[in-house]
């Protein structure tokens, strides 16, 4: 049996880490197993920043929004210093080696499953738990965060249609989703959104426009748009789709230096997308547009009740496997049940909204524009 597990929780902040830490945390004591928790994801095993989780310190975090081990975005081989980037991969092994830990929880997102692949690859047992609001992690039905950031967008928007309707405005709700979008669909969906536009469906303006200017003559001189950040237009997805294709098909150092500096220049050019789009909706509708967006509320706060089950599930069940010797996997939820899937899946891809789901297909039914 296990005598000793590591945890981090690496990437972007979300409501239920400490509940999943709990969950594995408490687990892991009630067997007899030592829990070290490392500080600000992969530094500080870098660093080897540690202190011991017991009862004591699990008491009480289930409801805490954060994260109690602290977070952070760095890269194993790729882990700034005093401005220099140094690979610490190989110090990372020595430190779990020096720490006799049996097995290292991670609990992270998209990020942080290709971090744990590379530390797989060098011999340590990883297990890892799917975390982010986005819900853009494959293999598992739901990621810890979404329903909490779910409910406070869906809330948003529930509480910009009193503004918009008083005004007689079109109001732009800007909700998190660079790359997949989840949590403006189901929030679009749940507040009774008029307009939703998410990267998968490349949006006409004109076409969202129209929209808007046949709900004006019907007699309402009001709308609701929910845009995930990362939504383009149909001439943009074109462009950025053409330059992935580049960069991927690049072969020498420097075709896909040129490929990956066009990537930033065409995403530096998309920041502030949503003003645009405030803007044109302005000209094409002459109803005045205003834009409010959501940034990092979503992530933060008391998890939902949704949440908290769930990581305590992934994180309970995580220990479990570690007791059974099972490592290289991702704790994933499928319907009611847990279940072990290869983090060698799961890392460098993307679970994005298909165009014919089941929440594309009741959006549309219910006569909600997608911009096309």
């Amino acid at each position: 049996m296990a005598k000793r597990i590591g945890i981090i929780t690496a990437g972007g902040d979300s409501p239920g880490l400490n509940a999943a830490i709990r969950g594995a945390g408490k687990a892991a004591v009630d067997c007899g197993i030592e829990i070290i928790g490392f500080r600000d994801g992969f530094r500080g095993l870098a660093e080897n920043l540690k202190f011991e989780l017991n009862k004591r310190s699990l008491s009480g975090i289930l409801t805490i929004g954060g994260t109690i081990l602290g977070t952070g975005r760095d890269k194993p081989h790729r882990m700034e210093f005093e401005g220099e980037e140094r690979d610490m991969t190989d110090v990372i092994v020595k430190n779990y080696e020096k720490n006799k830990l049996d097995a290292l929880v991670c609990i992270g997102g998209g990020g942080t499953h290709k971090n744990a692949l590379r530390l797989l690859e060098k011999g340590l047992n990883i297990v890892t738990l799917p975390k982010t609001i986005d819900n853009d992690v494959p293999l598992t039905d739901s990621t810890i965060g979404f329903d909490t950031a779910l409910g406070i967008a869906t809330e948003a928007v529930d509480r910009l249609h009193s503004t918009a309707h008083s005004h007689h405005r079109i109001i732009i709700a800007e909700i998190m989703g660079h790359r997949a979008g989840w949590l403006a669909l189901g929030a679009g969906i749940a507040g009774g959104a008029d307009v939703i536009l998410i990267p998968e469906i490349p949006y006409e303006i004109k076409k969202v426009a129209e929209a808007i200017k046949l709900r004006s003559e019907h007699g309402t001189n009001f709308s609701i748009v929910a845009v995930a950040e990362g939504a383009m237009s149909h001439d943009d997805a074109v462009e950025f789709t053409a330059a992935v294709r580049r960069r991927k098909n690049s072969k020498t150092k420097t075709d896909k230096q040129k490929a990956r500096q066009e990537l930033l220049e065409l995403e530096a050019r998309h920041q502030g997308n949503t003003m645009r789009i405030a803007k044109q909706l302005t000209e094409l509708t002459k109803l005045e547009a205003r834009v409010s967006i959501l940034g990092y509320v979503q992530r933060g706060g008391i998890p939902s009740a949704g949440d908290r089950l769930l990581a305590t599930r992934l994180g309970t069940m995580a220990v479990e496997l570690i007791q059974d010797k099972v490592f290289g996997v991702m704790v994933a939820s499928r319907g009611d049940v847990t279940k072990p899937v290869p983090i060698a899946e799961v890392a460098g891809t993307l679970k994005t909204v298909p165009e014919n789901h089941a929440w594309v297909q009741s959006a549309r039914r219910v006569g909600t524009c997608l911009g096309t």
